[in-house]
């Protein structure tokens, strides 16, 4: 059966948030989150377990955080659903930007920007770089459901972000971006599976994706995390943080192995200063140790998309 008209259920029922006041629709989605989050169980239960092996605490703080998580997770979503209602003009109302000089100072280097950031606090409103003046793209990852997927896609072209579709050769859709010195944002916090590099990671090996240090790696790129929270008045906030650069040794692999590590660092700690921010019940230890371990003996094959890459 298709599945339009949620499309439709959902952008009418947005419609409807668009003309209420924003305080009470963060008022609406804080309530309502905690409510949902009883009724995921299993995610709930997931999240609390991660979250104490991650922050190693007692039972009862992973709970409030997970509550906190949730709270978070409902606002986000009224958001979302609101976000039609976002301009250039308005935006400043909405978002505020933390040390946006490093955005600038990297955006002079003339090589495009690489954005490392996670699913924290309401990610889908990193948009507002786009609406604050930055030429923004991003790879995104289709959903199952394709209505959420039409709906999402549709809020960020609003905002100005360029989108591509993850599933086609990512090295040269970073080409297009970077060579047109665009910032290209990563969600970096998904687990890296069978290519990715093996790190401990909140208090287990994980796999961490290694795509943004190959970019930088390739179109000598500098890094800039930028991760949003809901400040203390419950609005959305993006930290921007120091500017990272690739170093190259000579030792390709090595040295995207090193920059993938040093970028997991600064995301962990950055949760570790933020926990009902992140999205602790996600899939982020998939990937086995012993996989991990088994993957990084297979020979890599990325130089046919780099010679592509090159002559995009």
């Amino acid at each position: 059966m298709s599945k339009e008209w949620q499309y439709h259920a959902a952008r009418g029922f947005g419609k409807i948030l668009c003309h209420l006041p924003y305080p009470f629709i963060i008022s609406l989605g804080r309530k309502l989150g905690p409510f949902v989050g009883k009724l995921m169980k299993k995610q709930r239960n997931r999240g609390i377990f991660q979250i104490q092996r991650g922050l190693e605490c007692s039972r009862e703080e992973a709970e409030r955080i997970m509550t906190e998580v949730f709270r978070n997770l409902g606002q986000s979503l009224m958001e979302i659903l609101y976000t039609p209602n976002l301009n250039p003009g308005n935006i400043r109302d909405y978002v505020t930007l933390e040390h946006p000089e490093r955005l600038d100072e990297a955006m002079k280097e003339d090589k495009g920007v690489i954005v490392l950031t996670a699913h924290m606090g309401n990610w889908e409103w990193l948009g507002a770089l786009a609406m604050y003046g930055y030429p923004a793209s991003t790879i995104v990852k289709n959903q199952a459901n394709d209505a959420v997927t039409r709906l999402l896609n549709e809020n960020r072209e609003g905002m100005g972000l360029e989108v591509f579709a993850r599933g086609g050769n990512e090295m040269i859709i970073a080409a297009r971006a970077l060579k047109r010195k665009k910032l290209l944002g990563f969600l970096a916090d998904q687990d890296g599976g069978f290519h990715g590099v093996p790190q401990p990671f909140l208090g287990k090996m994980s796999s961490t994706p290694k795509g943004p240090a190959m970019f930088a790696q390739k179109f000598h790129s500098p890094i800039v995390p930028v991760f949003p929270v809901h400040d203390e008045n419950h609005r959305t906030h993006l930290i921007i943080g120091e500017i990272m650069h690739f170093e190259d040794t000579g030792n390709k692999e090595e040295d995207i192995a090193r920059m993938t590590r040093k970028m997991a660092v600064v995301t962990e700690k950055f949760i570790k200063e933020h926990p009902t921010e992140w999205l602790w019940f996600q899939h982020r230890w998939s990937t086995e140790p012993e996989e991990i371990i088994a993957l990084q003996q297979k020979p890599e094959a990325h130089t046919d998309d780099s010679r592509k890459a090159e002559k995009e």
